[in-house]
């Protein structure tokens, strides 16, 4: 009953006086406030970093992939996961490179581009490009692979690059 009651009160007190609630706001007093301006200022630089800024320090998050779990054994996924390892690269790097290729081509060997003819995995432009890991790279996962990887520490040096590359460019 009391609980019943209090609530009721406090509904109440908000539509009778709207005005009468506390309000935060920022103390003249403070010292925080008064040397900077804004105490705490928050910024969003398009879909892909976040800038948080305050007290004079910038904190910006670069976008990351979303975590994934160990690949189906067989799969061309497994074929990466071993290569990305094999590099010396961490299950991080793994991820940003499954995130990558999954808007690319969704992990789909045969894949073309309609308009740029960009082919497989990697989205290779052209797709011949792959012929330097291996003749089969129009049907071989494990040869688009190799070549993708390569293409990706020559240019980017990294999958998480790659990634980033593509998070604000829409393109790797």
């Amino acid at each position: 009953m009391f609980s019943f009651v209090t609530s009721l009160a406090i509904v109440l007190v908000t539509v009778i006086a709207p005005d009468s609630s506390a309000q935060a706001s920022p103390s003249p007093s403070s010292p925080r406030s008064a040397s900077t301006g804004t105490a705490q200022q928050f910024a969003h630089a398009g879909a892909s970093t976040t800038a948080v800024l305050r007290d004079g320090y910038r904190v910006s998050m670069k976008p990351t992939a979303p975590a994934v779990g160990r690949p189906d054994p067989g799969s061309a996924q497994a074929i990466a996961y071993d290569l990305v390892l094999a590099k010396g690269w961490d299950e991080g790097q793994y991820s940003c490179l499954v995130a990558l290729w999954q808007r690319e081509s969704n992990w789909n060997t045969f894949a073309m581009n309609p308009t740029s003819g960009a082919y497989g995995i990697p989205q290779a432009l052209p797709g011949s490009k792959m012929a330097s890991a291996g003749a089969d790279w129009a049907t071989n996962p494990a040869t688009q692979i190799i070549w993708g990887i390569g293409y990706i520490q020559a240019r980017y040096v990294t999958p998480c690059g790659a990634w980033e590359h593509s998070e604000q460019n829409n393109w790797y």
